[in-house]
């Protein structure tokens, strides 16, 4: 197996594996074509706004008349952005290196891909639409009030075409959110697992499948009722046949 990597190793030096911007360029009718059906999507929304405006959107119980509209705002723009990714992902090299590692799972995924060459998409925070900022807007190059997908955080923009200096504000504002959030609940979680930890050090697992206490005691007669260890298992059992079958058939075909 040495012998083998150190061959795998040369071949890599003799074969490079580089990603470039040509990885991801896409036909300029497909762009077009995308172009086109964002244009659609923004003319529903603010279709939909004019009717929130007018009275006439029916909330769902327990939902008030904006929470409706956003989430069907949200809605919509997450769809789109799945169809422009899919429009990007038909049409880009199949052969290039980027796609294949993304295919692959080796680094990054084809959402990546389609935010690099497509489309960026709704920026969410705190699960919704960017709605806090200034009165009654989220900047000051909005009228008060606005609603639109592009008052909202929406960047119809790609990484590879650039952001423009608002969905690049948008954009950040999301990262930062992000970052925040990792911050903070990387300590909290390791506080909690540190809880649970201390709570749960004298017990163990038996030979015959029962927990104990330290002195033997019985604390349950089947380890988590189903004998199953969740570190080793797939979706709460231990052996997942039918993935297993699944993936076999996939190889074959």
């Amino acid at each position: 197996m040495d012998k083998a990597f150190k061959v795998f190793l040369r071949f890599s030096e003799w074969n490079g594996f580089t990603v470039g911007l040509k990885d991801l360029e896409i036909p300029s009718e497909v762009r077009e074509a995308m172009k086109k059906r964002i244009a659609e999507v923004e003319k529903e929304i603010d279709d939909a706004i004019g009717a929130y405006e007018r009275g006439e959107v029916e909330a769902e119980a327990g939902k008030t008349a904006e929470e409706e509209i956003e989430d069907m705002i949200m809605g919509k723009l997450t769809k789109l952005r799945d169809e422009i990714g899919d429009m990007a992902a038909r049409n880009m090299d199949h052969n290039s290196h980027s796609y294949i590692m993304a295919l692959t799972g080796a680094r990054g995924s084809v959402l990546n891909l389609t935010q690099i060459s497509a489309i960026v998409g709704q920026q969410a925070s705190r699960g919704g639409r960017i709605v806090r900022g200034y009165s009654d807007r989220t900047l000051p190059v909005f009228d008060h009030g606005d609603m639109s997908a592009r008052g909202r955080g929406f960047v119809e923009s790609s990484f590879y075409e650039g952001l423009d200096p608002v969905e690049f504000f948008f954009h950040a504002v999301t990262g930062r959110e992000g970052l925040v959030d990792t911050a903070v609940r990387t300590s909290q979680s390791g506080y909690m697992q540190r809880r649970l930890i201390h709570a749960l050090e004298d017990l163990h697992v038996e030979y015959d499948g029962s927990v104990r206490g330290a002195e033997g005691e019985l604390i349950q007669v089947r380890y988590g009722d189903d004998g199953v260890d969740p570190a080793k298992s797939d979706h709460g059992v231990g052996v997942n046949l039918d993935k297993i079958i699944d993936d076999v058939m996939q190889e074959v075909k």
